[in-house]
């Protein structure tokens, strides 16, 4: 009895050690998850403002309102994941800092130069966890029982679009190609970006530079518009061709046939008004992926509703040694097939009514968002149930990347004789689709615009996941 009395001491104080240690090391892994996601939220509010599209960037712009000290939208994201994650039943708050250039601190706006913020920014999120409830280790006070995270994530410059020391581009910056791309080709066109007020139609403002594949309208705009900024501009996606008129796609236009421009003219009630973008359809030559069972159409519509492949989309590579090509023997708008397959990508149950969601998600303010960070809701027809309808979600089927090609004069010329032809696609224009009526017109909001770089050698990087500017965790490993 003596032995076991003895013995179980030791058994005892084994059992409490064991249960304290595991306690602080499940906090430990808690806290570590906390800054990860908390660090990555905050990288990806930096990345969808456009801040990293151009290192020519000077803080006035915008900084202050995405990475403008604790209340700014990246930090106040990474806030918001870090107290949603408990660590050792309790919210723990964050500290947020940034840094770039050899310069670091809570507010990115106080950093001196423009330019290393704008390439490959880092973003730092620091979590301490005090008191920790354990239970037999209380005899020695709470001296011990804290943890500590701590997690970097790193905001790319998809643009390619570095600065030397003389402030030119060196191209050191590896550039992406998304692997999930809608087949709407569309100009190097701003629409909301005239270079004579107040309307633009071939001679508007282009989205990203040829020469080094900066965003040309850097910053984030309120409302639709493009007060500050190419990201949140609205406009509506108008197919390029004459509705109906026969099997392949003939440019629009009364006189003389129309190539892809901008605010083309409503004219007749299957074209939305301006602000508009005329695109016409890419070649769907590969298998198309992720097809859901509603896109069951021709591949066109398929490539809407699914994803088509990244080789049909290479940034930066001229013809003939490139895939870009657009392919004039279709004419979607004779059969329906846009509107069916945003229809089915979305899960929009009504084409005849765009003022308001029918079962899509859609952003916080419908078509114009009024805050940002940009919030999109869940719609009633969300994959993941109706129950889920109204509340804030992170993605959404409704974001779609698309290809920009080089209409700049002495580029070639869509052909309008039903047949294919061969572009430059120079960058790529992520969108929210808002909505599409039932002439296959498609209502987007502006999340992203993405360079191919200064085309120095061919760039054909592909990634996952649709979005155009991917962030990633660079501690821990």
């Amino acid at each position: 009895m003596v032995l076991v009395a003895i013995a179980m001491v030791a058994i005892i104080a084994m059992a409490a050690l064991s249960i304290d240690v595991i306690t602080l090391y499940l906090a430990r892994e808690e806290a570590q998850r906390s800054a990860d996601q908390a660090a990555l939220a905050a990288a990806r509010v930096i990345s969808i403002s456009g801040l990293t599209g151009n290192p020519n960037n000077a803080p006035p712009w915008g900084w202050v309102s995405v990475c403008g000290g604790p209340n700014s939208p990246a930090s106040l994201a990474a806030i918001a994941v870090a107290t949603q994650s408990a660590v050792g039943d309790a919210a723990t708050t964050p500290t947020v800092t940034y840094s770039a250039g050899g310069q670091s601190g809570p507010d990115c706006s106080t950093f001196t130069a423009g330019g290393p913020f704008g390439v490959n920014p880092l973003v730092t999120v620091q979590l301490t966890r005090a008191n920790l409830p354990t239970f037999f280790s209380r005899i020695w006070g709470n001296t011990g029982n804290t943890v500590t995270a701590s997690a970097t994530a790193e905001v790319f410059n998809s643009s390619a679009s570095d600065l030397n020391s003389n402030g030119g581009p060196t191209g050191s910056v590896t550039p992406v190609l998304p692997s999930c791309v809608k087949p709407w080709v569309v100009p190097n066109l701003d629409p909301l970006n005239p270079k004579n007020p107040p309307n633009c139609k071939t001679n508007c403002l282009p989205f990203v530079s040829t020469t080094d594949g900066s965003i040309q309208n850097p910053g984030i705009s309120l409302g639709g518009g493009s007060a500050t900024g190419v990201i949140g501009e609205t406009f509506w996606l108008v197919l390029d061709c004459q509705r109906a008129k026969s099997s392949y796609c003939e440019l629009r236009g009364i006189v003389t046939p129309t190539q892809p421009e901008a605010n083309y003219p409503s004219g007749t009630k299957s074209v939305e008004g301006p602000p508009n973008l005329l695109y016409v359809p890419g070649q769907v030559g590969t298998q198309v992926n992720a097809i859901p069972s509603c896109a069951q159409g021709d591949p066109y519509e398929e490539a809407i509703g699914g994803c088509d492949s990244p080789t049909n989309y290479q940034c930066g590579v001229p013809p003939p040694t490139g895939n870009n090509v657009v392919d004039m023997s279709l004419n979607p708008d004779t059969s329906g097939d846009t509107t069916n397959g945003v229809k089915c990508l979305t899960h929009q149950t009504d084409e005849t009514d765009t003022t308001e969601p029918t079962g899509q998600d859609y952003l916080n303010t419908y078509a114009a968002p009024g805050s940002y960070p940009f919030q999109i809701l869940a719609g009633t027809s969300n994959p993941l149930g109706p129950s889920l309808a109204g509340s804030p979600i992170s993605s959404s089927n409704s974001i779609a990347t698309l290809p920009i090609y080089d209409n700049s004069p002495g580029t070639p010329q869509i052909n309008n004789t039903g047949t294919t032809t061969d572009v430059t696609f120079v960058g790529f224009l992520q969108v929210f689709i808002n909505a599409v009526d039932q002439y296959g017109n498609v209502n987007v909001t502006v999340l992203n615009v993405a360079g191919c770089g200064n085309g120095t050698t061919p760039l054909n990087f592909p990634v996952t996941g649709s979005s155009p500017v991917p962030i990633r965790l660079v501690t821990p490993p």
